[in-house]
């Protein structure tokens, strides 16, 4: 059988900024592997605190592109295999599941990879499986069927601070003392704790037996859905909930309902309740004799998740995955050919304070402490955007201290980070055109610097231009009080300002100005 030598070439972590893949790497480089981790984004990669490890290598890589994967596979000995594309528009998550499985196999092969581990779905085989559910069973098939030997682990809930199973129902029983659910309420299911998971994917590596095996892997307990809310609730030091099952409701209903409740946003919900019908329980153990470790039982974990989430200590979060694609207009550098016109809002204040100083009070924007002025409006807007379909601000951030490019933050996405120079947001709710808020700090010598607050806009036709001019005058009165209330938190004293400018002039502008290119 195939061995995975520490010393050997590195192994290939694809999906290393999605909640699992990104507490994967640290464990492994903490064993003493080389690792290559690989996403679409390199620029995410390279803010995660492990970023700089002599070990460590950072790939750019898309499963959908098969040369791409060849490149990153080169020189490998092993890959683990943590993609999947839930989200995909249109509900197509099956066929971009099963091309980028095919894409796999073919580069596996070419490059002579002698392992792969994927991590997939519990659920049986049977006609009423779950799209989501089928589509992860189907993913490991496909890669079971290539010729590169491939261990295919099958787990139930993720149970840790951060996954998207977790903050389900931690924001379903904080929010609801009294809760109207479907059917599914009394499923069966066999969660696993995070930690649990990444000894068995780790291990597959150290473990040869395991190599072209399929194992289901599972913590202690069998509990139904309303258990597992009943024993939050304790955990969390809550009254008892009210648990009201409703058999009319159905899947879209509660990823509807879900959606408004809770940070998941319904595109993720769906899919998530719909595989809930379905009784994930562990039919064999084979694995706990292969790789023995302390299954941690449901209360431990969750006390364990609430005390990471206490602590701010959580390293992933479900709404790291996905895709940082910033808009062609903006890495262009507005160039002609983007198209259109840009619209700009621009503040900016002088203020007796370094760089240095004012940054961590600019980075700590957002979540529970809010965006420092005119919360009401803020949380107005949130609002607005959940109603509509969109993410609001519920989604909150990984924690109120540490910050890093592709983060979510609030109804933002992290889009670039330059210590104390700029902070750049790409907006993420709901809009007629694409918005970028941006935050600049020009150090003016002699303790002294300038703070610029700059908002851009693309409208997307006459809607787009209705709604920036029909916002334009909350735009002034809220970037004013935002930069007030920066400069007071941070204890800097305005030397001038706030005061509007044109980016081009250098000067102030008139509030109806626009740019155009």
């Amino acid at each position: 059988m195939p061995h995975i030598d520490p010393q050997g070439g590195p192994v290939l972590v694809l999906g290393a900024t999605g909640y699992v893949g990104g507490r994967l790497v640290p464990r492994l480089l903490n064993l003493g592997y080389r690792v290559r981790a690989g996403a679409r984004s390199i620029a995410k990669l390279s803010c995660r605190p492990y970023s700089q490890h002599p070990r460590l290598e950072l790939a750019a890589v898309d499963v959908l592109d098969e040369s791409s994967l060849e490149q990153a596979l080169s020189g490998c000995q092993a890959a683990f295999y943590l993609v999947h594309s839930m989200q995909a528009k249109g509900g197509g998550f099956r066929n971009l599941d099963q091309d980028a499985a095919r894409n796999m196999v073919r580069a596996a092969q070419k490059t002579a990879l002698k392992r792969i581990i994927y991590l997939g779905g519990l659920g049986d085989d049977a006609d009423d499986l779950s799209e989501h559910l089928r589509s992860r069973y189907e993913v490991g098939r496909i890669l079971q069927q290539g010729q590169v030997p491939t261990t295919f682990l099958r787990a139930a809930i993720l149970l840790g601070a951060g996954s998207a199973s977790f903050e389900l129902i931690r924001y379903l029983v904080d929010r609801l003392p009294v809760m109207t659910t479907p059917r599914w309420v009394f499923t069966e299911s066999q969660p696993i704790a995070v930690s649990n998971v990444l000894t068995y994917l780790t291990g597959c590596l150290q473990v040869e037996a395991t190599s072209g095996k399929t194992f289901e892997i599972g913590g202690p307990d069998v509990l139904s859905y309303k258990e597992l809310f009943e024993l939050y609730a304790q955990e969390a030091g809550l009254r008892k909930r009210i648990i009201i099952p409703i058999p009319l409701l159905t899947p879209r209903l509660s990823a509807a309902w879900i959606h408004l409740v809770t940070p998941v946003p319904a595109g993720i919900a769906k899919p998530l309740i719909d595989g809930l019908r379905n009784r994930v329980v562990c039919r064999e153990n084979r694995i706990r004799d292969l790789i023995p470790q302390d299954l941690l039982t449901c209360r431990q974990a969750i006390r364990e998740a609430l005390q990471k989430i206490k602590q701010q200590k959580v390293d992933t979060c479900w709404s790291d995955a996905g895709e940082l694609t910033p808009p062609e207009w903006v890495t262009c550098g507005d160039a002609p050919y983007a198209g259109g016109t840009i619209l700009e809002c621009n503040y900016k204040v002088t203020l007796a304070s370094t760089p240095e100083a004012l940054w961590p009070v600019i980075t700590s924007l957002g979540g529970e402490k809010g965006w420092g002025y005119a919360n009401a409006l803020w949380g107005v807007r949130g609002l607005m955007d959940r109603l509509i379909g969109g993410i609001g601000l519920s989604r909150g951030r990984r924690t109120s201290h540490d910050l890093r490019v592709g983060d979510a933050l609030d109804f933002w996405r992290v889009l670039a980070m330059e210590e104390n120079r700029r902070l750049q947001l790409l907006a993420e709710m709901k809009l007629p055109g694409e918005a970028i808020l941006e935050f600049e700090l020009i150090d003016l010598g002699q303790d002294r610097c300038e703070l610029r607050l700059i908002s851009r806009f693309l409208p997307r036709g006459l809607l787009g231009l209705s709604y920036w001019y029909s916002v334009y005058p909350l735009h002034g009165l809220v970037f004013k009080g935002m930069l007030k209330s920066l400069a007071k938190a941070s204890g800097a004293k305005v030397l001038g300002g706030p005061e509007s400018f044109d980016r081009n002039r250098n000067a102030c502008a008139l509030p109806d100005k626009s740019r155009k290119i």
